[in-house]
């Protein structure tokens, strides 16, 4: 095993400097080499399965991508993060799963595939993962007010998407049929997950506030991302939730009025290392676990699912747009396009499609659409993002930072 892990960091170096002085996304071009590794079985990677990303990957870039949030930004534009992470994402799932379930029958593609099958797929699909965008973002210098919507939009609707998945199952597989009692439950969950979240960040502030000692105290911001999902998860509550609002709080509170500045420093670039290690090793995980054989196979039900799920994005994020035109968080309208293509999905959508029950029917071809929507958005959006960027949204004036690859915050 540690033969493997030496390997892929390899891999992962390789690649960083091969697309360091290109536009080409640094993720993106990691699953592009997995793809062609993996098909060569060149090498033995662990399965990128759900116990895996919720144990070591997703807590950790949650959280960092959280912790270093630029919060004025987010305030600026909470109410556009707040409609597409909460009734966008809810809106984006039925338009979605309707449509694809509709047109799959229309075409005869799978005459079984029914409206219920549609709105697990679309919930499968529903959150965005936008580290290659929101780099490549902040290598052009484009807006922090945009590059800011787009990453915080993801941080929470990771943990809707979730929610939402897990209620579809209960709805389909008729463990709970009402939808006062669903709705009930989403917000409990949603907010249970904020308040956990809160509470232990909240603790540890106070803590580091009475020391001064940069390893302790990064030690506690570990503690944060990792326990604050466990936590949360244990008592049946948004672990997502949980972690974004704990690296929002000690990403604003415990930099401002808990870190020494030597704390602030070691924090920064630990976290930064730690975001660039497990984005390098899920996104090569995400191009092994990719088989083309049963992709080929369902080659015309996943283009259209692809359509469907990039106008749906299309349709909701105008419409978001468009209800907020007359306050202070208007978008021009070509940030709308670039909100909606660079809505990639990601490796939280695979191991969802993977953890789907046995005796679910159509899981195999659910699990197939999940893996082509996925391939076609990264090698698709992530790899023509970079031109339509530069021709609709020019560098801000202030200009803009570049990071190393695989920051995601």
């Amino acid at each position: 095993m540690e033969h493997t892990f030496i390997a892929l960091f390899s891999i992962a170096t390789v690649v960083a400097i091969a697309v360091g002085r290109t536009r080409v996304p640094y993720t993106v071009a990691l699953v592009i080499v997995g793809l062609i590794v993996g098909s060569f079985n060149l090498v033995s990677p662990p399965h990128l399965t759900k116990d895996l990303l919720f144990a070591v990957f997703l807590p950790g870039l949650i959280f960092e991508a959280a912790y270093n949030l630029h919060v004025s930004e987010l305030r600026r534009g909470w109410r556009m993060v707040t409609v597409l992470a909460g009734p966008g994402i809810i809106a984006a799932i039925f338009v979605t799963g309707f449509a694809t379930a509709w047109l799959i029958r229309l075409f005869g593609f799978a005459p079984s595939f029914s409206w219920r099958d549609g709105l697990v797929f679309a919930a499968l699909v529903s959150a965005t993962d936008p580290i290659a965008v929101v780099s490549l973002f902040r290598k052009l210098g484009v807006s922090p007010r945009l590059t800011t919507l787009v990453e915080a939009e993801s941080l929470f609707n990771d943990g809707t998407s979730i929610v939402a998945l897990t209620l579809i199952l209960a709805f389909v597989s008729g463990e709970s049929t009402g939808v006062a009692s669903l709705a009930a439950r989403f917000v409990l969950v949603v907010i249970g997950g904020a308040a956990v979240g809160g509470a232990l960040a909240y603790g540890i502030v106070r803590v580091t506030r009475r020391i001064n000692d940069p390893m302790i105290e990064i030690t506690l911001t570990t503690i944060a991302a990792y326990g604050s999902f466990v936590a949360a998860e244990s008592l049946q509550v948004s672990g997502v939730i949980a972690t974004v609002v704990a690296g929002l709080i000690l990403g604003t509170a415990g930099r401002e009025s808990a870190f020494s500045s030597e704390t602030r420093t070691t924090a920064d670039a630990f976290w930064q290392y730690i975001a660039f290690a497990l984005n390098s090793i899920v996104f090569l995980l995400i191009g092994f676990e990719v088989r083309s054989a049963g992709l080929l196979s369902s080659a015309a039900v996943i283009g259209v699912a692809f359509v469907v799920v990039v106008v749906a994005r299309y349709v909701v994020v105008g419409a978001s747009a468009l209800l907020l035109s007359k306050t202070d968080e208007r978008i021009p309208g070509e940030w709308t396009t670039l909100i909606t293509w660079g809505g990639l999905r990601g490796a939280l959508a695979m191991v969802l499609a993977l953890a789907l029950p046995a005796e679910l029917p159509q899981r195999r071809l659910l699990v197939d659409m999940t893996f082509g929507v996925v391939v076609l958005s990264l090698l698709v959006q992530g790899l023509t993002i970079p031109w339509l960027t530069t021709r609709l949204a020019p560098p801000s004036p202030a200009g803009g930072s570049a990071k190393p690859p695989g920051h995601s915050a």
